[in-house]
């Protein structure tokens, strides 16, 4: 079969970059293809037969190559206009040249197509055209379709090594005014390993991807650290702005297969995307991927079609109240809106969705934190306090929304940096966020002891949770307190307690692990976890021996659920050197009295007339082993 000539059939088109630079004007608004999609000969040929061009605006999303146009030199005929500031442009940004536009990324295709943003000519890079006349835009198809569909005129860089790739991501050669042929290397970008804080954080976010999620995460450390805790899930599919290497393996593995997507089923659907040479020959032609132009893929509506839509995002810094800045260090701007809040409101709008802001708890190697009293003068909110769900960081999960200002500042605290939570605690309390006796522990001190987290299944099947109990549990203790019938709270506190203030439930989940101890035992709610059991010990310091106690609520009884507590409290115990439990039991507790004797050990046990006081020694061996 002949090989098609496409430079044959359009040889009326073609040009060299110099003499396509001719089509240029003073004054002309000049958009430059997205990211690694960047038609690197064309803009070194803009800076370098640019003589007749004054004042000329450039545009463009984010743009991974060179960016000369921002040299000090070019001051008087370039101005730069950026969606999203890259590193190639934040410094002479920061010195005045050029401009930033915060804006949804949905929403800047509207902006070409509407003039409020005009195009005078799109500078682009495409693959060959096929014996159809379509060229693909290969990895970045984002706003460059529309900035093509827009313009006066279209410019393409024709490289036979951009990958082929499918979707709404064509234009027909009729809508391109000059073919450039020029072959280059596509631009890679480095894949950056994660350390220790990052894989922390990937596994926490993992957590919170169910089988079947259809998630959207972009590049850099955070996804690349996710990637490697999702290779254990199932049936997982991509809609997302953009992507990075991390997709192969996960693909590969058979974690991603797209099969359970409520929209595009069976395809990764994206906008543009970045990495190595490996990530762009695995998308060349490969039907498995379709990219779309971003008023698609960022539509808040189309989001919203995916069941259990996962929205990735990360922020620089965040407020006690819940406001997330992603764009600026202060008065600098860093980086930009993009997508974030297209895919914090998609996620949301889905059916069994969740919108995750992700970060680390601290920057400049550890020395700031950026869970913060108040956002630093200067920053800007992307993602409102009304927008945040689930904010991540290695120290665990917080989840914000419907939550007041006080339990938003506990969850806050709960998640950031040890070194910091006091700082904070104190200044919540400065600004009346949370109450003033709100007990301050020695976090620095202390740590969460994740290990300890533990699943079961009990006697009828059902799944359960095991935990630590954490600070940021007391409204929840609370409410399970509250939900027992008036036999389960006379058994447990040995008389009919009505109220349990803040006051006295605050020092049951603010503990230091070590002297007293708290498992709980929790199940998924609409508000995000229910406590259904507690079990705790108190211990003497001096004796060593400490006073134990459990509690599960009514409908979770004769499941085998006190029995599986006061085992696994014991074992915790034992670990932390505790010598002896005691308990005081009332005589028509008999499940209670049932599950000591039962537990093993060697039981004493004395009767006073109104309660049963048990005793047993945690040094000896049970004696059912």
């Amino acid at each position: 079969m002949q090989e098609f000539n496409w430079k044959d059939k359009y040889k009326d088109k073609l040009r060299t970059a110099p003499a396509a630079m001719k089509l240029l004007k003073s004054g002309n608004s000049i958009f430059i293809g997205t990211g690694c999609g960047q038609p690197q000969h064309l803009v070194q040929a803009l800076v370098q037969h640019s003589n007749h061009i004054y004042d000329a605006h450039i545009v463009h999303l984010l743009t991974m190559g060179a960016a000369p146009y921002v040299e000090e030199k070019f001051r008087e005929k370039f101005k730069m206009n950026s969606f999203f500031i890259a590193d190639n442009v934040r410094d002479a940004l920061h010195k005045g040249i050029g401009d930033y536009t915060p804006i949804f990324l949905s929403e800047i295709p509207l902006e070409f197509e509407t003039g409020r943003i005009p195009i005078d000519v799109a500078l682009i890079s495409v693959t060959p055209p096929d014996a159809n006349g379509l060229c693909s835009l290969g990895v970045s198809v984002d706003i460059v379709k529309s900035a093509a569909a827009n313009a006066k005129y279209v410019v393409a860089q024709v490289n036979s090594r951009m990958p082929r790739t499918f979707g709404d991501s064509f234009l027909h050669i009729n809508a391109i005014d000059v073919l450039v042929p020029y072959d280059e290397d596509v631009i890679e970008i480095p894949i950056p390993e994660p350390d220790e804080t990052l894989g922390a954080i990937g596994q926490n976010i993992a957590r919170l991807v169910e089988d079947g999620s259809t998630v959207e995460c972009g590049i850099g450390r955070i996804p690349q650290a996710l990637a490697e805790f999702l290779k254990d899930k199932k049936d997982l599919g991509i809609h997302t702005e953009m992507f990075s290497d991390w997709i192969i393996d996960l693909i590969e593995c058979g974690a991603i297969t797209c099969a359970k997507k409520t929209i595009n089923r069976r395809k990764v659907v994206a906008s543009f995307c970045m990495g190595s040479k490996r990530l762009y020959d695995y998308i060349d032609n490969n039907p498995f991927f379709e990219f779309y132009p971003s008023e698609y893929v960022n539509d808040v509506n189309i989001i919203g079609q995916h069941e259990k839509m996962v929205g990735i995002n990360v922020g620089l810094e965040i407020d006690l109240t819940g406001q997330v800045c992603s764009d600026s260090l202060g008065h600098q701007f860093y980086s930009g809106i993009g997508g974030q809040v297209d895919f914090t409101r998609g996620a949301v709008r889905s059916r069994g969705g969740k919108a995750i802001i992700a970060m680390p708890s601290t920057a400049r190697d550890g020395r700031v934190s950026r869970i913060v009293p108040h956002l630093t003068e200067g920053a800007g909110v992307v993602t409102t306090r009304g927008d945040v769900h689930y904010v991540v960081t290695e120290y665990g999960v917080a989840y914000l929304h419907g939550e007041s200002i006080r339990e938003r500042v506990l969850d806050l605290i709960q998640i950031a940096h040890p070194k910091f939570r006091t700082e904070l605690m104190q200044a919540a309390k400065a600004k009346n966020y949370i109450y003033q006796d709100q007990i301050e522990l020695e976090w620095d001190k202390l740590s969460y002891p994740k290990e300890l987290e533990h699943h079961s299944t009990l006697r009828d099947g059902t799944e359960i949770f095991f935990r630590p109990i954490k600070p940021t549990d007391e409204p929840a203790l609370a409410e399970m307190l509250y939900s027992l019938s008036d036999q389960s709270v006379t058994t447990r506190y040995l008389a009919r307690t009505v109220a349990f203030p803040h006051r006295q439930i605050q020092h049951l989940t603010n503990i230091d692990y070590k002297k007293n101890f708290a498992i709980v035992g929790v199940v998924p709610s609409a508000s995000g976890e229910e406590i259904v059991a507690i079990a705790q010990y108190f211990l003497d310091p001096q004796t060593q021996a400490a006073e134990v106690a459990f509690l599960v609520q009514d409908e979770w009884q004769q499941k085998g659920m006190g029995t599986f507590l006061l085992d696994y409290i014991t074992q915790i115990a034992k670990q932390r050197g505790v010598k002896r439990f005691y308990a005081k039991v009332l005589p028509k507790n008999k499940p209670m009295l049932a599950i000591f004797h039962n537990s093993g050990y060697k039981v004493n046990t004395e009767f006073d007339g109104d309660l049963y006081s048990i005793t047993y020694d945690l040094a000896r061996k049970p004696e059912l082993e």
